[in-house]
């Protein structure tokens, strides 16, 4: 009968908080609300890659989720701990076990990765404190005669040429001119990639030895062949950026791809092996704390509880339709699942007890997701204190992670007051009336309080993950809002310039017309000027020939007086 009741209140508590909820309807309520609260988050839009991506998104939920479950239940490590742990306390982050190449250049070593400590700080001391120039001469000049041979010494073997890796040419092995001056045109050894600038490289610096580092910059897909001593010389320390456009030819860009290639695997292998190194001592240092089968086989156990939530979590946020009530069915199957292998693996209890567990830890998880979206089903106000958290300059330097996390403590804050401790807290609550839930684990505390502490990380997560996928969604949306006001506006300037084209084009055009229609009336005035000063002209030649022709009859007929 009890067994009977407790699959009973669960179902019933299942049924009161799954009433049909969409998410994409609450997406567009939100749409118009946050705008003037999202100003200033331009920095979230460029952690798109990993909050944009569901499969992404999955990722950052998983790692801290479970990086924050572990630090909760640190606090209970003692010296015995710190003694088995190289004299270490308990330390989980990421920080402290996986280096990174950023970290590396400030100085922030992984100190919790003993396979590497060591190294890494020898490293470092030799970032800090030694030259390129120290480092060449003892690590890579020597290094350089095992990948090419020097001009001279092929001199002396009878090659008088070899190849320029820059151009194609033959180029003389012979170093000296008959002045006894140095050749220019001599053949000298080429990094591609400068020993300066490979030097320099935190990554490289980060993952290598002194010898593995001149290896690599000694290494035949770097130190390629030869060219000439000017060029080698004028090229000198300088990266690709810094060099002669005169040197960047296409024989210069297919060597440079091949080196480029080269020197960025050998970044990504060390930095992969140092992950794998810090993931493998992180594991190590959290199951030490939980060395025994009973600790072991619960961590285990959680952390593929994780893994599975998150799949679903991921599986739900790319479904076309994200109702409520798909996301319980995934929380619910998955934390189902759970139990069933503790009833199978750990404890020897029957169904009843089972059902009891599965109502208290599943009954405050619905109710506070229920909770949350009641609050959001409000509007933006429920998510104003998250909003201004993630906006706070003091914020926009943490890891995403972190502020999907702190986001879903903050919204859950909002209903109760205090945060996921709570929810932790009713569920250990919940559990402790089991008997076998309240007895204590070395250096853990109580299966309840296990439960408690992970269950109250998960549904920070969760919550903080829907919200941080919100409040992103809400960003690129507001962006492309923006650019295509932009665009209007652009369109809008570019009418209103055209216009202004044609008008001015119309106005010149009649200023045109009236210029000429000016000048040919004008000149019409001039011509008629002209024509009429030729008839005056004309006429007045034409009086002065009638004189004339009248003082010739005059003086005709004073001839034919005389003759007679």
């Amino acid at each position: 009968m009890s067994k009977e009741n407790a699959i009973l209140d669960e179902e019933k508590l299942y049924e009161d908080l799954t009433e049909p909820f969409d998410f994409d309807e609450l997406e567009r309520k939100l749409q118009d609300q946050l705008e003037e609260e999202l100003a200033d988050m331009q920095f979230l839009a460029e952690e798109k890659e990993k909050v944009g991506s569901p499969d992404n998104l999955g990722n950052v939920i998983m790692d801290v989720v479970w990086e924050q479950f572990l630090n909760q239940i640190a606090v209970t490590a003692g010296e015995d701990f710190i003694k088995e742990n190289n004299g270490l306390h308990l330390d989980l982050r990421d920080e402290a076990h996986i280096q990174t190449a950023e970290n590396f250049a400030k100085g922030k070593i992984a100190t919790h990765n003993y396979m590497s400590r060591e190294q890494l700080e020898q490293n470092y001391d030799r970032y800090t404190n030694t030259s390129h120039k120290e480092f060449r001469k003892k690590y890579v000049d020597p290094g350089m005669d095992a990948t090419l041979k020097r001009a001279g010494d092929l001199k002396k073997e009878g090659i008088d040429t070899v190849k320029d890796i820059y151009t194609g040419r033959q180029i003389p092995t012979e170093t000296k001119l008959d002045n006894g001056k140095n050749n220019p045109k001599a053949a000298q050894r080429e990094h591609v990639k400068s020993s300066a600038e490979l030097y320099s490289d935190p990554s490289l610096q980060m993952a290598n030895s002194n010898q593995e580092l001149a290896d690599i910059i000694n290494n035949p897909e770097n130190l390629q062949g030869y060219t000439t001593a000017e060029r080698n010389n004028r090229k000198s320390d300088n990266s690709a950026n810094e060099m002669s456009k005169q040197d960047k030819n296409k024989h210069w860009e297919k060597a440079n791809k091949r080196a480029e290639e080269f020197v960025e695997q050998k970044k990504k292998e060390g930095e992969e092996r140092l992950k794998k190194e810090g993931r493998k001592t992180q594991k190590e240092e959290a199951f030490r704390i939980g060395g025994k089968a009973l600790r072991a086989v619960i961590m285990q156990f959680l952390a593929e509880l994780v893994k599975e939530i998150v799949a679903k979590l991921v599986k739900w946020f790319k479904s076309a339709n994200k109702a409520l009530k798909t996301l319980l069915d995934s929380l619910k199957e998955a934390i189902h699942s759970f139990i069933h292998k503790m009833k199978t693996h750990l404890i020897n209890a029957g169904n009843t007890v089972f059902s009891t567990v599965a109502t208290a830890i599943i009954g405050p998880i619905f109710g506070t997701i229920k909770k949350v979206w009641m609050m959001l089903k409000q509007g933006w106000k429920s998510l104003k204190e998250a909003v201004t958290y993630i906006k706070s300059p003091e914020n926009k330097s943490k890891p995403i992670g972190r502020l999907l996390l702190e986001t879903g403590k903050i919204v859950i804050a909002g209903l109760t007051g205090v945060g996921a401790l709570v929810l932790g807290e009713v569920i250990e609550k919940g559990l402790m009336t089991i008997p076998i839930f309240a007895f204590e684990i070395p250096l853990l505390g109580s299966l309840a309080n296990i439960l408690g502490i992970f269950f109250g990380a998960v549904v920070s997560g969760i919550i903080g993950a829907i919200a941080i996928n919100l409040i992103e969604k809400q960003i690129e949306n507001s962006m492309k809002r923006e650019i295509v006001n932009a665009q209007i506006q652009k369109g809008n300037e570019i009418l209103n310039l055209q216009h202004q084209v044609q008008m001015v084009s119309e106005t010149k055009l009649e200023h045109t017309k009236y210029i000429v229609a000016h000048d040919i009336h004008n000149r019409h005035v001039e011509a008629a000027n002209m024509m009429a000063d030729s008839i005056k002209n004309i006429r007045a030649n034409c009086a002065i020939d009638e004189s004339v022709k009248n003082t010739f009859d005059d003086i005709d007929k004073l001839f034919n007086e005389w003759k007679d």
